[in-house]
Formats: C-alpha cells, structure tokens, sequence
C-alpha cells in the first residue's frame, strides 16, 4: 500500500473483510501497472467513513470520487486512471 497525499486511489474498507481484500489485490496490481499510488483507509478508525460507507465495503475512490463499491473491476480502474485530473498550476 501507497501513503501520501500523492494517491489517486482510495480504498475504503475494513480489516478481515473478504471482499476488501479482493479488491486490495485488484487495486495494489492496477497501481503497479499504472504506476499510480493508492492509499487505504479502515471504516473502523473513521466514524464519518463508517456512517457514509459501511452498507457498501469496499468502496473506491479515483481522484476523492467514488468509483466502485464491492467488486473492483480492474478494466475500469485502469480506464479511470487513464484519465488524468489537470494539475492546478
């Protein structure tokens, strides 16, 4: 796993999850193909993320916007991250 602010994608989940560790597989091998950090966060230690999310672990943020929740799909990610956010100057 990727820390920083330079991470453009955010798995939201929690520890002993089946499903979050399905899609940290699927994220961590999309990152290294693409190069792009990702960072990881745990419902558990965030009760503002429990309350938005837990119904949907895991979620997955591109760019601080929610794109999957349950199943990553690594065509899709590898798409969002094609598109690449302007850096403001």
């Amino acid at each position: 796993m990727s820390a920083g602010t330079d991470a453009r994608v955010t798995l939201i989940g929690k520890p002993d999850c089946h499903l979050c560790e399905d899609a940290r597989a699927v994220i961590s091998a999309v990152c290294a193909e693409t190069g792009d950090a990702y960072l990881e966060l745990s419902i558990l230690d965030d009760p503002d993320l429990a309350d938005q999310y837990w119904e949907q672990i895991p979620v997955t943020l591109v760019d601080g916007v929610q794109h999957d929740f349950w199943r990553v799909d690594p065509t899709r990610l590898r798409a969002a991250l094609a598109r690449r956010t302007p850096v403001p100057e």
